[in-house]
């Protein structure tokens, strides 16, 4: 039997030491977790680790961990997934092992071709509706910053994170709390699921954009794709991601029960990574720590809404990332080395469904987002040339001017000087403002020279949730359609959007196959 023990060493101490010296005759180990506490680090308390790590003696091995599989057999008609986002890919994958192929439909081109689109619009401001950020396969997870943390308790964390490595993932991916992929890698391993899921019987359509859902009363019958081919099944999985907003308003008009949600809205801060390791770090900023990460929060109590940071991006990149040809939306990613000059961070504001906009029409929460994107788009136009993001240093925003040049950033389309008020509604730049004091007091040195704010960061969550029964997850209003992964409501990440496609496909499973 192996063991499992807890403890915590100085972040320059050697772990086999250790091991060896409290563990006599161990013969392995693996890691389970490593977290770093720099806590005071900024005040020259030393950094620690803490761990948690399983060891194993002479004549025992590392139990891996694995499901088995009953061959049940393909069904009358083929489910049919659309979008190969980590939600689909996983449905899809989850299916393939019991033997059920299914036919997955994305509106994008392969990831290697989806990349050249993209890089033609960050250079040269080409837009392509159906090959972006957001869009072919992958999904929008193949530009972010790889993390595969979750907050979901599932069994099925566990099955997605030995999937990912079976597929190329680092080995400690499957084992490890907290894995971080990087964008460069987690590319190659799409492409690889993809390809297994072809050699299982799945048929993959890629540049193919499903214009409609078919329906019989209230049973979804098959789909209608964007050249007029009409493929049918009794079993059509929706995981479009938050951004397929054609999607949305088809399902509106469809009557498929929907209901607005809260999501946030705000801006990309950008600083030196060296800055924000030095903050975070103190005089240990020099050693072999990895990109310093940071979290913060604030709440106003008199507007009862929350500033925070989200999905932040240690030695990463700030990335155009619209989906509309007259709308900009940033984004941020790292590679798996985290190793770029800066270091960013999504900093946001809630919006709350009813109070900043009606309830009247259930879609109001994307035209809020439309108009935001637009304003940015607009200004673009005006003073650069469409493809630059807006963009303004932290501390003329913070004083109410646009004076100060701007300095060098990772984004990749190129910025433009702009007041951010013009772009933003005016409780969001609020929010922003009073957030940026408080953090300042939390981490000193965040108000920079050196920092600066690029917008409009709206894509932080879908303003709606597609509502689905809980057991079953069908739709409460069409049975056979099941609303899955993030488009849906129902995650918020890679891994729990993957995790959700592969609840979707047991339900289907249990459902055809009456296990």
């Amino acid at each position: 039997m192996s063991k499992i023990i807890q403890f915590r060493l100085d972040f320059d101490q050697d772990i086999e030491f250790y091991l060896n010296k409290n563990h006599p005759g161990f013969t392995d180990y693996r890691i389970h977790s490593k977290a770093l506490d720099a806590r005071g680090a900024n005040r020259g308390k030393k950094p620690i680790y803490n761990y948690k790590v399983e060891i194993i003696f002479a004549g025992e091995i590392f139990q891996a961990w694995r499901e088995e599989f009953k061959e049940l057999g393909p069904l009358e008609q083929r489910p049919i997934i659309i979008g190969a986002g980590p939600a689909g890919l996983f449905c899809a994958l989850r299916l393939a092992e019991y033997g059920i192929p299914s036919i997955v439909i994305e509106r994008g081109d392969r990831a290697h071709n989806r990349m050249k689109h993209i890089a033609r619009h960050w250079r040269y401001g080409e837009f392509d509706t159906e090959n972006n950020v957001c869009f072919g396969e992958g999904g929008a997870g193949l530009f972010s910053d790889g993390k595969l943390i979750t907050r979901v308790k599932s069994p099925y964390v566990q099955y997605v994170m030995n999937r990912f490595v079976d597929f190329g993932a680092p080995p400690d991916t499957a084992y490890t709390s907290n894995p971080h992929l990087g964008s460069n890698k987690i590319r190659g391993l799409i492409n690889k699921i993809t390809d297994h899921l072809r050699e299982k019987g799945c048929e993959i359509l890629y540049n193919s954009r499903v214009d409609e859902l078919l329906f019989n009363d209230d049973k979804v019958e098959g789909v209608l794709l964007s050249d007029g081919k009409k493929l049918y099944s009794n079993n059509v999985v929706l995981a479009t991601g938050h951004s397929a907003k054609e999607i949305y308003y088809h399902l509106k008009d469809k009557s498929v029960a929907m209901k607005a949600k809260d999501f946030a809205v705000g801006v990309r801060v950008e600083h030196p990574r060296s800055l924000i390791d030095f903050i975070q770090y103190g005089q240990f900023s020099q050693c072999d720590l990895g990109a310093a990460r940071y979290k913060l929060t604030y709440h106003d109590k008199s507007t009862d809404k929350g500033t925070y940071s989200f999905c932040m991006c240690p030695g990463g990149y700030v990335l155009s990332s619209g989906t509309d040809a007259d709308g900009i939306v940033v984004n941020g990613m790292s590679n798996y080395a985290r190793n770029s000059r800066w270091s960013n961070s999504a900093l946001v504001v809630s919006v709350q469904a009813g109070k900043d906009y009606p309830l009247d029409d259930v879609l109001a929460g994307h035209e809020f987002q439309k108009s935001i994107e637009q304003r940015a788009y607009q200004a673009s136009l005006e003073k650069a040339s469409g493809k630059e993001i807006p963009s303004q240093t932290l501390n003329d925003f913070l004083e109410g001017k646009v004076q100060t040049e701007l300095p060098k950033t990772s984004c990749p389309s190129g910025i433009f000087k702009y007041d951010l008020r013009k772009v933003l509604p005016d409780f969001v730049a609020n929010g922003l403002h009073d957030g940026l004091v408080t953090f300042d007091k939390k981490m000193e040195g965040f108000i920079s020279k050196d920092a600066i704010l690029m917008a409009p960061e709206t894509r932080t969550s879908a303003p709606v949730t597609i509502m689905r029964n809980r057991t079953t997850f069908e739709s409460d209003s069409h049975k056979g359609l099941y609303p899955c992964g993030e488009g849906a409501g129902y995650a918020g990440g890679i891994t729990s959007a993957a995790v959700d496609g592969v609840k979707v496909a047991m339900s289907i499973i249990r459902r055809e196959k009456e296990i």
